[in-house]
């Protein structure tokens, strides 16, 4: 009896896994990607001249335990610095902590609205 091993078939590499994979980084990249419509034409944006410089942004903290801070100075005296230093008509900006109580925030825009402050603008994360 002559007993041959069976022969082997030569076996080729499949390329399906790396067009797989090809495909879910070709979705991954279009679902990411943000995509703008194109301007339908070129604008030239108008210049200005300015007879003074821009007055510097006037930003309020609020740390997570509520407390202020202005300009390096935190605490109870950051009102007073506020109130010498700061342009009431002009904007005042309010960075609070996001754990921060929405009833504290209301107790501070009350204070700032009494110290003469109505322009206040309280800024968010998008």
């Amino acid at each position: 009896m002559n007993f041959q091993p069976p022969q082997k078939r030569q076996t080729s590499e499949s390329i399906i896994p790396m067009i797989n994979v090809v495909f879910l980084l070709l979705i991954f990249f279009l679902m990411t990607a943000e995509i703008t419509p194109p301007e339908p034409f070129e604008v030239n944006l108008p210049t200005a001249e300015l007879d003074q410089e821009p007055k510097s942004e006037t930003v309020l903290y609020v740390s997570e335990e509520a407390v202020l801070g202005f300009e390096g100075i935190v605490g109870p005296k950051v009102l007073d610095a506020l109130t010498a230093q700061a342009d009431k008509q002009s904007p005042l900006k309010l960075q609070a902590d996001g754990t921060v109580a929405a009833v504290e925030i209301a107790k501070i825009l009350k204070i700032l609205t009494e110290n003469g402050f109505s322009n206040v603008e309280v800024m968010v994360g998008g």
